[in-house]
């Protein structure tokens, strides 16, 4: 059950960024679903080697490389998901940014409600 929360928050964080402007862009609400799916199983599968292979740079800068690794994951699924695009690395960040605090608020919510 809890993937299902994870996801369905994760896909309003995306549908929110995709809304916003910020370079992120989804062609469809199915294409939103893709993404937060391969999203979830990215960060499953490719974020834990990512940031061991990264460990010693994130502890030099006191974990603020996650942030880079999070907007790095974002941009792979771009890449494999057709219909969702971002457009190069800083839209990635920001809205990896902002896809954490909506989705941990979504997150929250349908946790407590």
């Amino acid at each position: 059950m809890r993937w299902l929360t994870v996801w369905i928050a994760s896909a309003i964080g995306l549908a929110v960024i995709s809304h916003i402007h910020l370079g992120i862009m989804a062609k469809s609400t199915e294409a939103i679903l893709v993404a937060a799916l391969v999203l979830g199983l990215v960060n499953t599968t490719i974020k834990p080697i990512v940031k061991l292979l990264t460990l010693p740079i994130n502890l030099l800068t006191f974990g603020l490389f996650g942030w880079v690794i999070n907007a790095l994951m974002l941009w792979l699924v771009s890449a494999i998901v057709p219909g969702f695009i971002v457009h190069g690395f800083g839209a990635a960040f920001w809205g990896a940014l902002i896809l954490s605090i909506v989705s941990g608020v979504v997150g929250w919510i349908i946790r407590y409600a």
